[in-house]
């Protein structure tokens, strides 16, 4: 979903620094794991994200219930869905803690688009590469429970497709960002570590009582050849990745329409979907029978927490919508 343009950040870009902090205090518990940047915010010790980074690629890697890129939630009775956070780190701090992972063993939480936004650095990079950080952190912490599901602008970012919107490019603003918060040494080592986690994550999510969690899905024109045995592969071929694809149908299309998503919930063997991609004013959307779009780039935001250890309806469904 393309990220808003609104430039009045300055008040907001302050009160943000103190939710970071936070929230890093919160899943590091380690103050040495910190330093100041020049602009004088806190962000992760370089050195140390890497280890994080790195460590989460593994742990995505080997998340149970995983076969390529398609995951099966294992041990889990309740999922917290995100819609698109396109570096909005306020809204991850409430689903954060809404999720309160600690207390409920059982549940899983699942990010979907991270990644540009439009929150910016002094110098003008993009800062949604900390929600990244903050996924990696989660994820070592949260192994079994915490989840990443790319959009079209991870897609973008790591095929190097660019994203335009008037003169920005939100490919070179994310980079900048990151040179800009960890320095030239450390922020190409960090930069490329993104680009090897982006292709590893999974870009469909199942639950027990049949429910799929992906960022969209493919348009009419492009559902007869999506080939949903193409998610289960380790890795993804070129043609997987240009228009056209199954992975770039399935992460750009906007076919929301109550007959497409049928036809694509019988592919997938699937029920209901839940979705991201598409902006909504209210923070969901309910476009038809079978699908609910969640949206949390903006305020309102909204998340869905959802039983998974037993059968659902729409009703059901819309009934656990929760507004931030």
């Amino acid at each position: 979903m393309p990220p808003s343009q609104s430039k009045s950040r300055s008040n907001l870009y302050y009160r943000l620094r103190i939710p970071l902090i936070v929230i890093f205090v919160i899943v590091c518990k380690s103050l040495p794991e910190f330093v100041l940047d020049p602009t004088g915010v806190v962000v992760p010790a370089p050195d140390r994200l890497l280890v994080h980074l790195r460590q989460a690629l593994t742990l995505v890697r080997a998340t149970p219930g995983r076969h390529g890129h398609s995951l099966t939630l294992q041990d889990c009775t309740e999922v917290l869905v995100a819609g698109d956070l396109h570096g909005h780190l306020a809204n991850f701090q409430v689903l954060l803690r809404a999720a309160d992972l600690a207390r409920h063993p059982t549940r899983c939480l699942v990010f979907q688009e991270l990644i540009h936004g439009k929150f910016r650095y002094p110098k003008g990079g993009d800062k949604s590469h900390q929600l990244v950080d903050l996924f990696a952190v989660l994820k070592c912490q949260f192994p079994r429970q915490v989840h990443y599901l790319p959009g079209n602008h991870e897609l973008a970012q790591w095929t190097g497709r660019p994203v335009l919107k008037g003169d920005e490019n939100f490919n070179r603003l994310f980079e900048e960002g990151v040179i800009e918060a960890y320095g030239s040494e450390f922020g190409r080592s960090i930069y490329a570590a993104y680009l090897e986690l982006f292709p590893a994550l999974p870009v469909a999510i199942r639950t027990p009582n049949r429910t799929i969690i992906c960022h969209s899905l493919p348009s009419a024109r492009h559902l007869a050849t999506f080939a949903p045995e193409r998610l289960k592969d380790d890795v993804y071929q070129p043609g997987d990745l240009a228009p056209g694809g199954s992975i770039h149908s399935l992460l750009w299309g906007r076919d929301v329409s109550s007959m497409n998503v049928r036809n694509f919930l019988d592919k997938m063997d699937a029920d209901w979907l839940i979705s991201g991609h598409v902006p909504c004013p209210d923070g969901f959307d309910v476009p038809n029978d079978r699908q609910i779009i969640l949206d949390c780039a903006e305020s309102p935001a909204s998340y869905l927490l959802i039983p998974t250890d037993r059968p659902v309806t729409q009703s059901d469904l819309i009934g656990c919508l929760k507004t931030i």
